[in-house]
C-alpha cells in the first residue's frame, strides 16, 4: 500500500502530494493523532485508490484530495478505481482490513509541480475537476446515508442542489416496541448568492462521489444542546397545504393510565339528579 498526503502550498499549483513512508502498517498513518491531514492511499493488490479525510481536516484538503485522485488515476492510465474510504465507520471490517495492510512501495508516484499545467491556464482548473449539479434527490440521499455518522456530533443541516435539509425523527411504528427513525425533512431552496450560516461553529463534510459534488452536510458537536432548527440563512419556502401533526398527542391519546382514582366523582344524568360512581 503506497500512501500519499495532500498538502497546501502558498504558490502555484496550491496544493500537492507528498510520498509517506513513515510506518509499517496504514494504521501507523490513519489514526487520530492525524485527524487534521488528508491521504490518498494507492492499493496495487486491489486496484484501487482511496481518498481519507480525517475528520478534523479542512474543507480544502478534502477538495484537493479529490482532485489528486483524479490525477493519481491519470498517472496510473485509468487501471485504477477511486474510492472514499470515509464511507465506512472505523469499526467496519474493511476499515480495519486496510488499516492493518503493510505501508510499501510502488509504481504510483507523488503528484507536484511538474504534474500541473503552466499557471496561464489555471483558470478552469478546479471547475474540470470538482463539479456542482443538481443530481436526483432520491439516488443523492441513498449514497449520503451509505456514510456513517460522525462520532460526537449531531447533522444540523443538509445541502443537495441548492436545497436545504434538516433531520428529523419520524416514528415508524409504537404499538409493540418504539422505533423511531431520521428523515430529511426540506426546509427550502436557498437563495442565490453568498449563504452564510453564521448561527454556530459548523463542522462541515462533503459527500464527492465520481468528482462530483453530492451533497454538503453541517455538523454540530452533541454537546451543544442547542435546538437543531435555528436557521438565520434566508431560504424560499414552499406552499402546503396541510400542517404536520404532532405525533406526541396521538401517542398520548392511546396511554392507559396505571391506576384509576379512588376519588368520588359526581355526575348528573339527563333529568338532572345527582348521581354517585
Amino acid at each position: 500500500m503506497q500512501i500519499f498526503e495532500v498538502m497546501e502550498i502558498r504558490e502555484y499549483p496550491y496544493f500537492l502530494s507528498v510520498d509517506v513512508s513513515d510506518g509499517e502498517i496504514v494504521s501507523d498513518i490513519i489514526n487520530y493523532i492525524n485527524s487534521h491531514k488528508a491521504y490518498l492511499l494507492v492499493d496495487h493488490d486491489t486496484n484501487r485508490i482511496w481518498t481519507y479525510n480525517g475528520i478534523n481536516s479542512s474543507f480544502k484538503l478534502q477538495i484537493y484530495g479529490g482532485i489528486l485522485a483524479g490525477m493519481l488515476k491519470v498517472q496510473l492510465r485509468g487501471f485504477y478505481h477511486i474510492h472514499s474510504l470515509n464511507r465506512y465507520s472505523f469499526e467496519d471490517p474493511e476499515f480495519q482490513e486496510i488499516l492493518s495492510k503493510p505501508v510499501g512501495e510502488g509504481r504510483a508516484r507523488s503528484i507536484d509541480k511538474s504534474d500541473f499545467p503552466a499557471q496561464k491556464d489555471n483558470k478552469d482548473l478546479l471547475q474540470k475537476d470538482i463539479l456542482f449539479h443538481n443530481p436526483r434527490l432520491n439516488n443523492v440521499i441513498e449514497k449520503i446515508r451509505e456514510y456513517p455518522p460522525l462520532t460526537g456530533f449531531k447533522r444540523s443541516f443538509l445541502i443537495v442542489g441548492g436545497t436545504l435539509y434538516s433531520d428529523e425523527e419520524v416514528m415508524e411504528s409504537f404499538l409493540k416496541d418504539e422505533k423511531v427513525s431520521i428523515e430529511e425533512v426540506k426546509l427550502g431552496r436557498l437563495n442565490n448568492g453568498f449563504t452564510f450560516f453564521n448561527d454556530r461553529n459548523y463542522s462541515i463534510r462533503v459527500i464527492v462521489s465520481n468528482r462530483a459534488i453530492q451533497g454538503i452536510e453541517l455538523y454540530t458537536t452533541e454537546s451543544e444542546n442547542l435546538p437543531i432548527i435555528r436557521l438565520k440563512t434566508p431560504v424560499i419556502k414552499e406552499e402546503k397545504f396541510s400542517n404536520p401533526g404532532n405525533i406526541e398527542s396521538v401517542l398520548k391519546a392511546f396511554r392507559i393510565p396505571d391506576s384509576l382514582s379512588d376519588e368520588e366523582v359526581i355526575v348528573h344524568d339527563l333529568t338532572g339528579s345527582k348521581k354517585d360512581k
